[in-house]
């Protein structure tokens, strides 16, 4: 699923953060593992380091955990989990 295929209008704005923080977190990954192969970028992009993508990975993980546990505790409708 990306966020093409979400139905967008049936999502509180809770869950749209939710899975652009999912998303982010795949891109990061994706990423990591692009640079660790030494994959060709456009000529307007460079790879960060790793301990870049560790600690963005780490702090959008976090985040996404944060999020998810608030709406648990508050009993928010989430779609799409």
């Amino acid at each position: 699923m990306t966020l093409l295929d979400l139905d967008w209008k049936k999502m509180t704005k809770s869950s749209a953060f939710i899975e652009y923080m999912k998303v982010h977190l795949i891109s990061l990954n994706q990423d990591l593992e692009d640079a660790r192969n030494n994959e060709p970028l456009n000529e307007d992009e460079h790879w960060e380091s790793d301990d870049y993508y560790y600690g963005a990975i780490e702090a959008t993980n976090h985040l996404l955990s944060v999020a998810l546990g608030i709406m648990a505790e508050s009993n928010e409708r989430y779609i799409y989990e």
